[in-house]
């Protein structure tokens, strides 16, 4: 394609920039005080991510879809102010879908309104080899048409160039089919280089094996799996080697919201910024893992501390 005069060239991922696949969404979270009263925020755990690693300065790509209203111009102001690049995002002219936001005292439940949205009408080629890593997860591994093109890229990823980073991210709802999500997501386990996911998504995922017992099992085929258990901190598993855990950051507890994808964000910024390779999982030395689950879970205490999502560095 020829480009009009003066005008300026496609911007082309620079090193270590990491491509984020998935959605973006409104979360409508209870206000504190009124139980009628919802605020609306922009969400969606790959959105999240691409938004903490932006703000943890690593380069982030975001391969999403965006709708015509405006909850889409507010979650695009979000990231855009974060200095995500929107470059290889769908444009649909649809509503975004909502999230309604249930919090209670074992974490927070959500209740999704999907059908006939623009968010997820992915994108489906990505030339992945241009990134350093390629995350994958959350409601749009697991919603059609959106999750073919989330399985189309990681595929592509694991064949060969960039670091592919899975987190499943599970959610359960009566709009979505829980045996079929369930499979998509276990099958984007087994193609990931880097797998960190919650004990509670791997009890959803693997009923008849303990967390430990998953992680383990998934370490062993060459893989970094790092689980984590909210307060109870998380621990990292690399191949035979006996497993490294680090405690959660004590700090007073205003929102939780986010703090998994923040915390996601700062593992791949960590690995990314040491030039960690897609075989580099085998590599990792207890006091690497030690370093990095610290340096990730300082950045998840950022949110949790806070009523927004975003995180920032240590």
């Amino acid at each position: 394609m020829t480009e009009a005069p003066g005008a300026a060239p496609d911007p082309v991922p620079g090193p270590g920039a990491v491509l984020v696949l998935g959605e973006a969404l409104i979360d409508l979270v209870p206000t504190a005080g009124d139980a009628e009263a919802h605020l609306a925020q922009p969400g969606g755990a790959p959105a999240n991510v691409a938004t903490g690693l932006a703000r943890l300065s690593t380069p982030s790509w975001f391969a999403g879809a965006l709708g015509s209203d405006g909850f889409a111009r507010s979650i695009e102001r979000r990231l855009v102010s974060a200095g995500v690049e929107l470059g290889l995002c769908a444009r649909p002219d649809l509503p975004t879908a909502l999230a309604v936001a249930d919090p209670g005292p074992e974490g927070t439940g959500y209740h999704f309104h999907l059908q006939d949205t623009a968010t997820f009408q992915l994108p489906r080629r990505m030339d992945v080899e241009r990134f350093a890593a390629v995350y994958v997860g959350g409601l749009a591994a697991v919603v059609e048409p959106a999750a073919s093109a989330v399985a189309l890229t990681a595929r592509a990823a694991a064949a060969g160039g960039p670091l592919l980073v899975v987190d499943p991210n599970v959610r359960e709802d009566r709009t979505l089919d829980a045996a079929e999500g369930a499979r998509l997501l276990r099958e984007l386990c087994e193609l990931g280089q880097v797998v960190k996911a919650s004990d509670e998504d791997l009890a959803r995922l693997w009923p008849d094996s303990t967390p430990d017992e998953t992680c383990r099992r998934l370490a062993a085929g060459g893989r970094l799996v790092v689980l984590t258990r909210g307060s109870r901190g998380s621990t990292a598993y690399t191949g035979s080697a006996e497993p490294v855990s680090v405690p959660a950051v004590r700090v007073e507890v205003v929102n939780t919201i986010g703090a998994g994808d923040a915390f996601m964000a700062a593992m791949i910024t960590w690995m990314v910024s040491r030039g960690v390779h897609p075989g580099g999982a085998r590599e990792f030395t207890p006091a690497l893992a030690e370093e990095m689950l610290g340096f990730a879970s300082r950045v998840a205490a950022s949110v949790v501390a806070q009523a927004g999502t975003e995180p920032s560095l240590p």
